[in-house]
């Protein structure tokens, strides 16, 4: 055999198998118009040579169109799924080239039977792939099993849900985040015996398993390192914000000496600007996610520390998968964590301008 050039092409494989240009394009595209005595001679030299073709250039050529499903909790603009829609609608134009498109569908994350109509919503477009921020386990299991009978890749964002079979989970390390969190709140409150953690709930849903998971978390490194102190917890009403300041003046006028909190939730804000407007300067809040609000309350000082994930990031890259994936037919890496990023009043105008 001839000496190649490092870069095979496909004008290199048409004259070591002794056929037309054309007649490679259409072995290598599944195309048909091929003898079987060039195809196998084609085929034959493929291998020889490992040869992978340029997927860019084929994708173009090949003008399928691509509909991604996401699903997604309801949420109100400016709250933080409204980043994870800003970084998908950035992948879906930065891959437009190749005719992708995407659908996303909401459900609200405190009634599972919305999850399973959504779903059911989304399996009627005929998804290439989708990307999800998944329900409570037992809940999202039986769509699962409808993307799996269907071969549709599907993309976790926010939480994971292991054993099952996702082509990829982009998100914190829930339990890891929390357990840092926790941390980080003891450095805070010392040597004091009682710690509160705010919730927003409704009828026992919590609306999130990263939550879950990050006071699973947090409560372990508690158990390990301060394992006298006592945990109050304070649920407030997921459905509405109406009545939080009665119920936070309750629990603080029943618990007077606590001054160190966390919630786990993107609405750090809710008790921080009670903390700002009741001038309980002394508390310490630490809270996720750069919602503008939570940013006024960090620089303020009503909340002490924010974490944050990458949310924008998170959308992005999900849908990039996808791509990868289906169009490129690239290998995708299953276990893609965010960085556990904690922000001060000092440091959140740097990370802004990253």
């Amino acid at each position: 055999m001839n000496k190649l050039p490092e870069r095979i092409r496909i004008k290199d494989i048409a004259r070591l198998a002794n056929v037309s240009v054309g007649t490679v394009d259409r072995v290598i595209h599944g195309r048909s118009g091929v003898s079987e005595v060039s195809k196998k001679r084609v085929e034959e030299i493929l291998k020889q040579l490992d040869y992978q073709p340029n997927m860019y250039a084929s994708a173009l050529a090949s003008n399928k169109k691509y509909l991604f499903g996401c699903l997604l909790p309801r949420h109100l603009a400016g709250e933080y799924w409204t980043a994870v829609e800003e970084g998908i609608n950035e992948a879906v134009e930065t891959y437009s080239d190749f005719n992708t498109s995407v659908k996303i569908c909401y459900y609200d994350p405190y009634d599972y039977r919305s999850f399973a109509a959504s779903s059911e919503e989304i399996l009627a477009q005929e998804p290439d792939g989708i990307m999800m921020a998944p329900t409570a386990p037992q809940y999202t299991r039986n769509f699962i099993g409808r993307l799996n009978e269907q071969h549709i890749p599907y993309i976790y964002i926010d939480s994971n849900i292991k054993d099952t079979a996702a082509l990829a989970y982009y998100g914190q390390n829930s339990r890891q985040s929390g357990y840092f969190a926790a941390r980080m709140l003891m450095l805070l409150a010392r040597d004091e015996k009682e710690i509160v953690i705010f919730r927003k709930i409704h009828e026992g849903i919590v609306g999130s398993n990263q939550q879950e998971n990050r006071e699973i978390g947090f409560r372990q490194y508690m158990k390990e390192y301060h394992p006298s102190c006592n945990i109050l917890e304070l649920d407030l009403r997921a459905e509405s914000n109406d009545g939080d300041n009665q119920m936070l003046d309750d629990f603080f006028r029943a618990h007077p000496t606590v001054n160190n909190g966390i919630t786990f939730n993107s609405k750090a804000f809710i008790i921080g600007e009670y903390l700002r407007n009741r001038k309980r300067t002394e508390f310490k809040l630490i809270g996720y996610d750069l919602l503008e609000r939570n940013v006024t309350c960090l620089k303020e000082g009503s909340v002490s520390f924010l974490i944050a994930q990458q949310p924008e990031l998170q959308g992005f890259n999900g849908i990039k998968s996808l791509c990868d994936h289906l169009i490129f037919k690239k290998e995708v890496t299953s276990i893609n964590y965010m960085p556990i990023d904690l922000l001060t009043a000092e440091t959140i105008d740097y990370y802004h301008s990253k």
